[in-house]
């Protein structure tokens, strides 16, 4: 069996969690662009017209297991890692609670995690707090607004559950990061960014 870079990187990561603070995953910096960073361009091209700022985007590697922190916010003109954060993935996705994404779904109902790229909108407070929706911008997550896909701060996604469970909770097919993380995630994306998920 080979291991990938980015495998065996997480699981330095995952080895390494319980000699640092849960907080220190959030500070977590890299000079190497990470690898869904080509297509993420590849979708800014592409929607062009609807992202109107191109400095960061966010990236979710869903091929990484829950317990790892695999949501990053990237330079676009560097390359660089600025922040990396937990994040969940939808019940749907991972029905066995393995801590995978088995599949994604675009179909309301599904509970599952949707992929492709997303356009920043408006922030607004909801039941989980101070929240950020997003617009679907492919034919794999074009439900995701009618959905109430959202970024949003949960209890259920934090470094001392990954590290006692070997994973985090699981949401309804939103991007749920720790709540002392979602105000700095808001504020690195905005409105009008490229959020990609993918795997």
């Amino acid at each position: 069996m080979t291991l990938s870079r980015r495998h065996i990187i997480g699981g330095v990561l995952v080895g390494t969690a319980g000699l640092v603070a849960p907080r220190a995953f959030a500070a977590v910096r890299s000079t190497d662009a990470p690898d869904l960073l080509p297509q993420a361009k590849a979708a800014l091209d592409a929607h062009a017209s609807r992202i109107r700022h191109r400095d960061v985007v966010g990236l979710v590697d869903f091929s990484q297991p829950s317990r790892n922190p695999r949501f990053q916010i990237v330079d676009l003109s560097s390359g660089r890692i600025l922040q990396t954060y937990f994040v969940a993935h939808g019940r749907g996705s991972d029905p066995g609670n393995s801590g995978f994404v088995e599949r994604f779904s675009n179909r309301p109902g599904s509970n599952a995690s949707c992929r492709g790229g997303f356009l920043t909108a408006s922030t607004y407070y909801g039941k989980h707090g101070r929240s950020g929706r997003l617009v679907g911008l492919d034919p794999d997550n074009s439900n995701a607004a009618s959905r109430a896909i959202v970024m949003h701060g949960a209890d259920y996604v934090n470094p001392h559950m990954a590290r006692i469970s070997g994973r985090i909770g699981r949401s309804l097919g939103c991007f749920s990061v720790p709540v002392h993380d979602i105000n700095e995630v808001l504020g690195h994306l905005g409105e009008g960014r490229l959020l990609f998920a993918s795997k």
